[in-house]
């Protein structure tokens, strides 16, 4: 839906040549013009005026100097810095561009009709007077020369596979007369064809297409020839094909035109000579003839070149281009010139150039070159407020094609509504005033401006047929002709309505690098005359302008790129440098095809989009491979060649914000980032509706897509929340998807304060209910729907009721207070969306409608209730749960709604109604598997129930419950308590069970208990209560000491042999193998028993300096060993890692698993199979830990099991300090000082080593990055590659983590200074 738009013309005048143009070239490298007339070549720089080169064709014979001459071939021929043309004569000429020499490099005798050269300037064809075609290399060396006129159809030639003849074939839409309908003959050429030769190539060089008189039927006909001039196809009689004649540079279509008896069009033909689409002139039969068709380079816009075919009433014949475009498969007609009837001003050339593909050159009959810059634009309104309609106006010709997207989504070529005018349009603005953004002024062919408005009057929504009128057409006011001079088309360009009588017009300036800006109002005296009341001139081609409906501000851009900003609202208008905050001048670095205003952060910014895709504010580049952007409200919304659509808040970014945003390429980490969205690949937007949420894009065909931006949509819902228009937002979020709980999260405090404004908008019990349905306890505006960063946070309830509790009580208890019989529904919904489902309640609720139906009209029965309450739950579970309400009535209410069989709820019901209160509701508990309920009910069922009592207990492991219920003096208490502690025991906590025994009178059982768990404290007090006897409290006591000794506890067996089994010695040896030292002398002294001294504590003593002192040499040897082992391992892994950067360079991802902390090795014989390992159980994980861990040289991870024993040993020789520390005591006490000393010197010394080894294994920063490598083995690669290492996370992270060194307990004394 867009409109070709004039950016800048240039017109030079300063040429004047002897006699009139008749061919041209531009020249690609340079941009300067190549004409030749019938008496010379000229080389021309439009944009200075200037005559580069000039050379006589008369003076060397090449053309008669009579001037009859003829010219029928130009082209510039930029890598042999020459110009090549073909007279009419024959010759073939060069001319030297540098030293404007003229050679000729062939001649034909019987002359040349046309000459084409390829795309790849290699080969050029030549059409003689002979009606031949000659090609040549582009060193003119002849390759083939054949006739235009074949009787052979060509290469392509249609194969016949007989299927019947064609007059049996389908015929479609034209019947079976087909079948008897006799061909037509072909009619002959036109009067006025030149019957000269077209010559046209396709955009790949490897075809070309001839179109020529044929001489039997003296009508056109084209035939398609390949690169080695062999002919491929010849076109189907065509009656009326006219001589014009251009392929497609992009495509496979050759466009030519065709006369019908009723219209006049442009026909498309294939490669194989058939016809292939067409579309219509806007012309009367015989009103115009086509001379020329010329595809634009990039095959986007087709030019038609007329002129009419009889001279008006002065004698004068009219010239027109026309400009077409195609899209959705609808040619528009964007750009109409009418250069009127001065045979001065009447064109001769006409070419697109070669570089810029909307640059349009032509050149008149009196040398005056006009150069033509066109660009895309889209002309939509520009309202802020919800009265703009946001329209979209398209060019067609006469007609303005309008499309109201807030009402309805129409696809091109459909619309709105059309806008007939009288003569073609070539400018589109809507009305800058707010509230009249809808109105239009249209700039047509003939110079007028026609005000399109809104009808004031008030029309009826519906016609007489009954179908609602969704767009009113606007209407025409009134039309002006501006009073500027237009000697050249569109000598006003760049039309701006600014306000209801002031327009804004651009006009090429005193110079040619200048322009002039004009403010044009109605005049007083004629009211149909646009008068000038103001100029600007502009140092600089204006090529846009751009007007900001918030500011008023009217920007304009210069062909380089800078930027000026108008001063239009005051008495005399006045253009002025565009400046930022700080007062610095502001100007894009690159020239762009598309600008609007905005303001980002607080400023006003002008954006600009070029050619290349890049958007920029002001001088800054925002990003790189942008299709499409649009302002609306305060968004930024953009699309991209990666196929995104990105939407930003402007408020609450900075320019830095903005190029990060859109830099981001919306990964997994942006999969919630509302702010990008995913498009079809080409979209691009056409507008966006203002005050709502959908977004139209254009895809690359034509055709329309509507989508709802999730930034337009939650900003929208946002400001909707605030305001508290609960019900606009609900419709929206219900038709958009979007999750419920938005509502409630956005604010919490304000919905639960305004619940009541929420019911009373919704309305609708199935909206609220809908609503209570979708309640989840996760909050959207962290998860779904982030907020942004300078959103204010809003604050959270401080409840520490969970949020689906708080909503469904605070909306059940308003409801309940409004109206309980209308939201009755909504109500039982509350109840049963709770975390945990007060579905009780709920049914309670659906009996009470049921004893008691309500009256008021609208209220809901009670089988409505419930079969809604069976929508929501599950029929089996809400059985259930009405079941243990105990009422039966409800059951069989429930029963009755469900699919199940009466036979299967009738007997047990029965059952349950004839059982004892208690006893039922009992059974209905175990059966509805709530055992502590039952066990409730059954304990008041009597005595004779308690065996089935203990029974539910023993089986549901009810034991404490049970206890609760019986006093602790009764019978069945004890029971209960023997019970439990059988089951203690069985869950091997004999000691609690022994507790339980002796609490309830059972010190026999107690004691086997307590003796059974070790427990030797609690069972000499129940031996004492019984009470034993001693000789059994002894052989207790023994018992009891040998199990204590099998663990290890020998202070406490020697406590217990000493004082009840009356054993001193065996309590000494006790003490001695439990190398309780000093517990054992006083026993020995309190017993008086120094022999065991001598025999049993001293020999004892050395063992353990002996044992120690061996422990400690080997726990030092094994700690070197593994210390060395250590050190060679990081060592091989630092090479192999320095070895792999060196042959795979910086960019290597392995590199990482060679870091210090990593355990790859190259050489290592072990593979990775372990760390897929099952972790199904502890056991399973351990033994795959152990696998990977292991200290076998060269397993994976040798050096992480390294460290681990390391710090192992340093942790079991760092507790030997109080052992030690005891043993050396008793060493001094007994003068055994050598022995003290070498110990207490040993184990010194391997401390020592230990802590200075620390460092050493685990050296600082091993658990964080490493620093970068450097170092005299380092190389350029590796270097990098360690810089880079630092800013990625490691990628090859091993399960295994690296240990932390161990503490050592230094504060620890355990020296004895006598020693020393």
């Amino acid at each position: 839906m867009r409109n070709l738009k004039l950016l800048k013309s240039l017109r030079s005048s300063e040429l004047q040549g002897p006699g009139s143009p008749q061919c041209f070239s531009v020249r690609a490298d340079t941009g300067s013009l190549l004409i030749a007339s019938q008496y010379c070549i000229t080389e021309y720089d439009p944009r200075t005026g200037q005559v580069v080169s000039e050379a006589s064709l008369t003076a060397d014979g090449f053309l008669p100097e009579d001037g009859s001459g003829v010219v029928v071939g130009l082209q510039d021929l930029a890598e042999l810095e020459s110009a090549c043309l073909a007279t009419a004569g024959g010759d073939v000429v060069l001319f030297n561009l540098n030293t404007c020499q003229l050679e000729c490099v062939g001649s034909v005798d019987r002359g040349l009709t046309s000459m084409s050269w390829s795309p790849d300037e290699e080969l050029v064809i030549l059409t003689t007077g002979q009606e031949t075609i000659i090609m040549m290399t582009k060193d003119f060396e002849p390759i083939t020369e054949v006739g235009i006129h074949q009787d052979d159809f060509g290469e392509g030639k249609f194969i016949t596979v007989g299927w019947g003849k064609k007059e049996t074939q389908f015929h479609g839409s034209e019947g079976k007369q087909a079948a008897q309908r006799k061909i037509q003959e072909v009619q002959p050429a036109v009067s006025w064809d030149d019957h000269r030769p077209r010559v046209t190539w396709r955009g790949d060089g490897q075809l070309f297409a001839v179109s020529s008189i044929c001489p039997q039927t003296g009508a056109r006909k084209v035939r398609v020839w390949n690169r080695e001039g062999v002919l491929q196809a010849t076109s189907e009689p065509i009656n009326g094909l006219e001589q014009a004649l251009c392929w497609k540079p992009s495509g496979s279509l050759i466009a030519s035109t065709q006369r019908h008896p009723n219209k006049h069009s442009v026909v498309f033909m294939e490669k194989n000579g058939l016809l292939h689409g067409d579309f219509a002139l806007p012309l009367s039969k015989d009103q115009a003839k086509v001379k020329e068709l010329l595809w634009n380079s990039d095959s986007t816009v087709l030019v038609v070149w007329l002129e009419d075919m009889s001279a008006g009433e002065d004698g004068q014949v009219n010239a027109y281009i026309q400009l077409w475009t195609v899209a959705n498969y609808h040619w528009y007609l964007k750009q109409s010139l009418e250069f009127g009837p001065d045979p001065q001003k009447v064109p001769v050339c006409v070419c697109w150039d070669p570089e810029r593909p909307l640059r349009l050159h032509v050149v008149t009959r009196s040398w005056t070159s006009i150069t033509y810059d066109w660009g895309w634009t889209t002309e939509r309104s520009t309202g802020l407020d919800a009265t703009d309609n946001a329209s979209v106006a398209v060019i067609d010709g006469e007609k303005i094609l309008v499309t109201t997207f807030r009402q309805c989504v129409v696809p091109p070529p459909m619309c709105s509504f059309e806008l007939q005018l009288k003569s073609p349009v070539n400018q589109v603005t809507f009305l800058c005033q707010p509230e009249g953004t809808n109105q239009l002024a249209a700039f047509t062919a003939d110079g007028q401006i026609s005000i399109y408005t809104q009808d004031s009057g008030e029309k009826s929504n519906k016609s007489a047929d009954g179908f609602r009128a969704v767009s009113h057409p606007l209407i025409l006011q009134k039309s002006f002709r501006p009073a500027v001079l237009q000697d050249v088309p569109l000598a006003l360009r760049q039309l701006l309505w600014l306000q209801d009588e002031l327009f804004l017009g651009v006009s090429p300036g005193l110079l040619p690098t200048s322009s002039t800006l004009l403010m044009l109002r109605p005049s007083q005296d004629a009211g149909d005359t646009l008068t000038v009341r103001s100029e600007v001139e502009v140092d600089g081609v204006v090529v846009s302008v751009v007007h900001s409906s918030q500011t008023g501000t009217v920007a304009l851009q210069l062909e380089d790129g800078r930027i000026r900003k108008l001063i239009w609202d005051c008495q005399e208008p006045s253009v002025e440098d565009w400046q930022d905050s700080s007062g610095c001048s502001i100007n894009f670095p690159v020239p762009c095809v598309q600008m609007a205003l905005c303001s980002i952060g607080g400023e006003e910014y002008l954006l600009g989009l070029t050619e290349r895709s890049h958007l920029y504010a002001g001088d800054s580049e925002l990003a790189s491979s942008v299709s499409s952007f649009a302002i609306c409200n305060d968004f930024l919304l953009v699309t991209t060649h990666s196929h995104t659509c990105r939407c930003l808040q402007l408020s609450t970014l900075t320019v830095k914000g903005l190029q990060a945003a859109l830099a981001s390429d919306g990964g997994q980490n942006d999969q919630n980032d509302e702010t990008l969205r995913r498009v079809e690949r080409g979209s691009r937007i056409v507008t966006v509706v203002p005050q709502d949420t959908r977004v139209i894009l254009q895809m690359p065909r034509g055709n329309l897509e509507t989508i709802h931006h999730r930034a337009l949509v939650l900003a929208q819902l946002r400001k909707w929340l605030d305001s508290l228009k609960f019900r606009d937002a609900f419709e929206c979020m219900r038709k958009l998807r979007i999750n419920l709980n938005f509502i409630y999260d956005h604010n919490p405090k304000a919905f639960l304060e305004n619940i009541e404004t929420f019911i009373k908008q919704l309305s609708s019990i199935n909206h609220i209910n809908l609503f209570l349905t979708e309640l989840k306890e996760e909050d959207t505006t962290g998860s779904m729907y982030p907020r942004s960063e300078s959103s204010p946070v809003q604050p959270q309830p401080a409840s520490k009721q969970k949020k689906v509790d708080v909503v469904c009580d605070a909306l059940r208890s308003v409801m309940e207070s409004m109206d309980p019989n209308k939201f009755c529904l909504s109500i039982l919904t509350a109840h049963v969306k709770k975390t945990v489902p007060e579905l009780e309640i709920a049914l309670q609720k659906v009996h009470e409608l049921r004893e008691n139906p309500p009256k008021a009209p609208g209220a809901v029965s009670a089988e409505e209730a419930l079969k809604y309450l069976l929508f929501l739950v599950n029929v089996n579970d809400l059985y259930d749960y009405s079941l243990g309400t105990y009422d039966f009535d409800l059951v069989l209410m429930v029963a009755e709604k469900s699919q199940k069989d009466p036979k299967e709820y009738l007997p047990f019901l029965n059952m349950l109604k004839s059982l004892e209160p208690n006893y039922q509701r009992y059974t209905i508990d175990k059966h509805l598997k709530r055992y502590r309920k039952a066990l409730h009910h059954l304990s008041k069922c009597g005595e004779e129930h308690f065996p089935e009592a203990l029974q539910l207990v023993k089986e549901q492991k009810l034991y404490s419950e049970a206890l609760r219920l019986y006093s602790a003096d009764s019978a069945h208490y004890k029971t209960l308590s023997c019970a439990y502690a059988e089951h203690l025991v069985e869950q091997q906590q004999a000691e609690q069970a022994g507790l339980l025994l002796w609490r309830c009178g059972e010190p026999a059982r107690a004691l086997q208990a307590f003796a059974t768990s070790s427990s030797w404290r609690n069972a000499i007090c129940v031996a004492q209560q019984i009470p034993l006897p001693p000789d059994q409290l002894a052989l207790l006591a023994r018992d009891l000491a040998e199990k204590l000794n099998e663990q290890r506890r020998y202070s406490e067996a020697a406590l217990l042999l000493d004082q009840y089994a009356k054993d001193c010695e065996e309590a000494i040896l006790a003490l001695i193998t439990g190398a309780s030292w000093e517990e054992a002398l006083r026993l020995i002294y309190m017993h008086n028993r120094q022999d065991i001294t001598e025999t049993n504590l001293k020999p004892a003593i050395l063992e353990a300096v002996n044992t120690q002192t061996s422990f400690l040499e080997a726990q030092v040897g094994t700690f070197t060993r593994h210390k060395t082992r250590l050190a060679v391992v990081r060592e091989q892994k630092e090479k192999a890692r320095l070895d792999m950067l060196d042959e795979d360079g910086p960019d290597c991802a392995d590199a990482e698993l060679y870091s210090e902390a990593s355990s790859v090795m190259t050489n290592s014989k072990y593979s990775h199979s372990n760390s897929r390992i099952s972790s199904r159980s502890s056991k399973n994980r351990r033994k795959a830990e152990r696998k990977k861990l292991s200290l076998k040289e060269g397993s994976p991870m040798e050096d992480r099991a390294l460290m681990f024993a390391l710090a192992e040993i340093i942790t079991t020789v760092d507790k030997m300090r109080e052992e030690v520390h005891n043993l050396l005591k008793v060493l001094v006490l007994f003068q055994f000082d050598k022995q003290a000393e070498k110990l207490q010197l040993t184990y010194d010394e391997a401390l020592q080593m230990m802590e200075a080894a620390v460092p050493e294994v685990w050296p600082e920063g091993l658990q964080t990055s490493q620093a970068p490598l450097t170092g005299p083995n380092s190389t350029a690669n590796s270097i990098m590659a360690s810089f880079q290492q630092q800013q990625r996370p490691a990628a090859s992270q091993q399960d295994a983590e690296v240990p932390t060194a161990p503490k050592m307990r230094n504060g620890v004394k355990w020296k004895l200074s006598v020693l020393k």
